[in-house]
């Protein structure tokens, strides 16, 4: 510049603002978290729905349980769920969210005999409602920390007044709803095998079920047959892997579609259990397999045998007649059939103890063979005083270790020459979901809810609870991904009766009374009273579950009975019948809730279609006759970034409040937007750079608005239709997004809208319209297109805070408190803006795509020269641009083509693409010719013009010249 042209940097309109590009999030965000609940934020928008004016929206919460730190798994849940719930906010709804706990059950309850063991003390010997009590404070002290984890999270909703399944209320519909099982008929007690953890002692249902790979014994014990004419001599050969089972046998089950054979052993090795002459009954399928097992090394098929030779056909057990069991095991073993019995592995003969076995069971239930039953191992698994030779012996110890019960029987098997083969075989076993230790089936009275049996009440979408469940999969539930569907569906289908009791002392007791004396098959063995029922809810409204356990409690509830011929049952429910009831107690029940008790969506991982999706369902149609929910939305697992499971021990866990500490909960939200949730998705330190990375694009594209907005005045709006087709098009972009953005959440589908707005942003804005409009906003003065520009970006801005406020909930609020500062000004408080319909312009848009497609090869062929350091900016260019296609080059003369490739000049030709023109191959017809800008630099726009220095403002062109005045 020389020295007598002035300095015209402070006549540019360059964007002003404060706001700025390091985030500094960790500190920042707990500030407006703090100025939300000062304006009471949530409340607000719920006066917005005051007079009926927003259709309510529901988002039920599926509670977690109140009992240690949040982990990632919790962070993306609660972060899916409030992107939901903000997001149909800003659509036009009243968006409700309670969050709710889950309080009850055998975790915290195992936390406090922890506590109690490590003090040398015994839970049974302190008073049940005191130890309820120390339960209770435990867990409100977790729901107060989860809380702030939660809300630290930027999650909105009624915080002040979450649900508690603890809570007085809850806990007297909780048993009300209990009730309704008891009086429509589907409750009853029934002794039958279910899922028993020794180390908690007490029943699980299957959703506390995992399944993890457990090495077992297995064996091959052969029965003798007491009667079987041409067979007597023989022996039917089982397979088990739970030797332990063997002393309750009561059957051996065979399948009459299956081939069997009679064999003969010929020859064996040294150590053999079978000797030459055995003869043995095997599925043909398996009979070398397990003789190769039992060291035979030749052996002889006699003859075929068939299944209905089996028919009446008694055995004996292993350990019938032998010493020292006083007759214990003298009895026949009926052979019976059984379509479970396969030829897959084993011996194609299934051992069948009843009282350790579904199949078992059912097969007895079957033959009406109840009292057949046995009740030999107890609640820490181990053999009852009346069961010879392993009385105290026990399957697994107290810490879930195998314990001596196994090899016991093994032992006295070879002792009684019960058996020709023994080995391993790791395979997956049951385990419990919360001790992680291996569990056993057995038989106990227990309380079910039947799923086949006529419920009552509305009868609309079926007459069981089973009927109505599937038929509100099929009809009335929407499901995504839509394969959460066909999972629950599975599930129901093939599900048993649900086991309603557990043997414990935290929770909500099963509040029925049994008549003394009578079976309970006998009528009248359940108490079936509304008036009882009645003084138990209000009882338990009064002074919560704890007055079940109150002294007199019995005699009190049973006004007008003899109490003495009652017995008053406390065994507590199951947990997920808690949180399956949360519909009424939550939806039904509160001034937040729903008209009609359903919701719009439950929202969980997708282990809920066994639990609380499953609970939900089966619960509801027990008492509401259908699905509780209209929409089921599911999500994946976290795992770390190679794909592997978090685990403590392998020190591969993300820890939300650390991702919070050194990002911010903008950024572990932004991560939750990014990721396909309905799968399993990876989180670790190399992802998340990248997820702040993208966030500092983002914040880049916001900043220039604001900048660029600065001294936006309403008196300089343009209407669409007099904009430049550049402004026009942009519109066009905006109507096609909103309508994607409103669909994507509509859909929760987080990943399509960020992509789309962030594609969006920081390609459609920054690296082209807001490139190209540099120029025009710095440098016009009060001109349409200056004007036009800052409408556009006005526009931009109200959309593109609206669309991303439900997923970056900070840093939205900070763009717009940048703009429109202000103790009630909250970018939370609007709605996202109608887009008129009539922005869309399908033949511009087409028009605007061939001109970046011209201009993709421009701004390349520049690229080059700027690399090889001919010029310093494309500024210094005037290109001559061949286009070959005749409504191509057409249209960019219509354009001003210069202003959208940057530079100073440019020409257009149909002349041929000379040979030495820059290409694209991907873009046919278009070849580019460099050319130096010829002319003066502008001292105010940097362009290189051949007019520079003729007007009346030194080293100006005539565009700044004008601007100057």
């Amino acid at each position: 510049m020389c020295a007598d042209t002035p300095d015209y940097k402070d006549t540019l309109n360059l964007p002003q603002t404060d706001f700025p590009m390091r985030a500094g999030l960790p500190k920042r965000e707990p500030d407006w978290l703090k100025r939300w609940e000062d304006m009471d934020i949530y409340g607000r928008l719920r006066a917005k729905a005051e007079g009926g004016t927003r259709t309510p929206f529901t988002l039920h919460d599926g509670p977690p349980y109140a009992n240690g730190h949040l982990h990632i798994g919790h962070a993306l849940n609660k972060t899916i769920k409030d992107m939901i719930v903000r997001s149909h906010q800003m659509m036009g709804h009243d968006s409700r969210y309670v969050p709710g706990w889950d309080c009850h059950g055998l975790p915290i309850e195992w936390k406090i005999e922890e506590q109690y063991r490590a003090k040398g003390k015994n839970k049974d010997e302190v008073d049940v409602v005191t130890f309820r009590r120390e339960c209770r404070a435990f867990a409100e002290k977790w729901v107060d920390i989860q809380r702030a984890e939660f809300k630290r999270l930027g999650i909105t909703g009624n915080w002040d007044d979450p649900y508690l399944t603890m809570d007085y209320h809850a806990e007297a519909v909780i048993a009300d709803e209990f009730m309704k099982f008891l009086m429509n008929g589907t409750l009853y007690q029934g002794s039958k095998p279910v899922m028993w953890s020794p180390v908690e002692k007490t029943a699980l249902a299957e959703a506390e079920i995992e399944y993890h790979d457990h090495k077992s014994h297995t064996i091959w014990v052969p029965f003798s047959v007491a009667s079987g004419g041409d067979l007597a001599d023989a022996r039917v050969v089982i397979w088990t892997t739970t030797p332990w089972t063997i002393p309750s046998n009561k059957a051996v089950a065979y399948n009459p579609k299956i081939a069997y054979g009679l064999y003969r052993v010929d020859e064996t090795q040294d150590e053999s259990w079978t000797n030459p002459g055995d003869l043995y009954l095997f599925a043909d399928a398996l009979a070398e397999d397990a003789l190769g097992k039992s060291r035979v090394t030749k052996f002889t098929r006699v003859r075929d045998v068939s299944p209905d030779e089996f028919d009446g056909m008694a055995l004996k057990h292993p350990f019938n007649g032998i010493a020292g069991a006083d007759g214990f095991w003298d009895y026949e073993v009926p052979m019976i059939d059984g379509d479970h019995v396969t030829d897959d592995a084993g011996t194609g003969f299934v051992h069948t103890a009843p009282s350790h076995g579904a199949d078992d069971y059912d097969c007895f239930v079957k033959r009406n063979w109840m009292d057949r039953m046995t009740h030999n191992v107890g609640e820490e698994s181990e053999f009852l005083p009346h069961v010879p030779f392993f009385a105290g012996l026990q399957v697994f110890d107290t810490k879930g270790k195998e314990g001596k019960a196994n090899a016991a029987v093994i032992d006295k098997l070879v002792e009684a020459g019960g058996i020709i083969a023994r080995g391993r075989v790791t395979h997956s076993y049951p385990h419990s979901w919360r001790s992680k230790a291996p569990v056993i089936f057995r038989n106990t009275p227990q309380w079910f809810a039947a799923i086949d049996k006529p419920a009552g009440g509305d009868n609309t979408y079926g007459e069981t609870i089973r009927q109505r469940a599937l038929t509100s999969i099929d009809q009335l539930v929407k499901f995504t991904p839509q394969s959460g569907r066909n999972r629950l569906f599975s599930m129901i289908e093939a599900r048993p009766d649900w086991v309603l009791s557990r043997q414990r002392a935290w929770g909500v007791p099963l509040t029925c009374f049994v008549k003394k004396g009578l079976l309970p098959t006998d009528e009248g063995f359940l108490l079936r009273d509304a008036e009882v029922n009645a003084r138990i809810k209000a009882a338990f409204e009064a002074d919560g579950a704890d007055a079940w356990y109150a002294e007199g409690a019995k005699e009190r509830f049973l006004e007008g009975y003899n109490a003495d011929e009652y017995e008053q049952v406390f065994d507590v429910l199951d947990v997920w019948f808690d949180s399956g009831s949360t519909h009424a107690f939550v939806l039904r029940d509160r001034a937040d809730g729903t008209a009609d008790g359903i919701a719009d969506v439950y929202m969980e991982g997708t282990d809920q279609h066994r639990g609380w999706f499953h609970s939900s369902l089966l619960q509801a149609c027990g008492t509401k006759g259908r699905a509780p929910y209209r929409n089921v939305v599911t999500h994946g697992f976290t795992l770390d970034e190679k794909g592997n499971k978090m685990s403590k021990s392998l020190g591969n866990t993300i820890v939300p409040e650390e991702v919070v500490k050194q990002y911010g909960a903008d950024i572990l939200r932004l991560w939750v937007a990014q990721t396909d949730y309905s799968t399993d998705q990876r989180i670790g330190p190399e992802i998340l750079k990248g997820t702040a990375d993208s966030y500092r694009r983002l914040r880049n594209t916001m900043r220039f608005m604001l900048g660029s907005l600065a001294q936006f005045e309403e008196s300089q709006r343009v209407a669409p239709a007099d904009m430049p087709e550049l402004e026009r098009w942009v519109l066009h972009r905006l109507a096609e997004l909103d309508h994607k953005v409103r669909a994507g959440y509509k859909a929760f589908d987080f990943q399509g809208v960020f992509s789309a707005v962030f594609n969006f942003a920081t390609v459609d804005l920054s690296a082209f319209y807001f490139d190209i409009r540099k120029d025009v906003l710095y440098c016009d003065g009060d001109t349409l297109r200056a004007n036009a520009a800052r409408t556009v970006l006005d526009i931009l801005f109200h959309r593109l805070t609206t669309w991303l406020a439900p997923i970056l909930v900070f840093t939205m609020e900070e763009v717009w408190l940048e703009r429109f500062p202000g103790d009630d000004s909250s970018v939370h408080l609007q709605d996202i803006p109608d887009t008129p319909a009539d922005w869309l312009n399908e033949p511009l848009a087409a028009k605007w795509a061939e001109v970046r497609r011209a201009r993709r090869v421009v701004t390349a062929a520049l690229e080059i020269q700027r690399t090889d350091k001919v010029i310093g900016a494309s500024l210094e260019a005037a290109p001559v641009v061949h286009i070959r296609n005749e409504a191509m080059l057409a249209a960019l003369k219509t354009v001003h083509f210069d202003d959208i490739c940057i530079t100073s000049g440019l020409s257009l030709t149909a002349d041929p693409i000379p040979a030495e023109a820059f290409r694209l191959p991907e873009i046919e017809g278009v070849g580019v010719v460099f050319e130096k800008a010829e002319g003066e630099k502008c001292q105010r726009c940097w362009k290189i013009l051949p007019d520079v220095g003729t007007h009346s403002h030194a080293g100006t062109c005539k565009r700044c010249d004008e601007a100057l005045g």
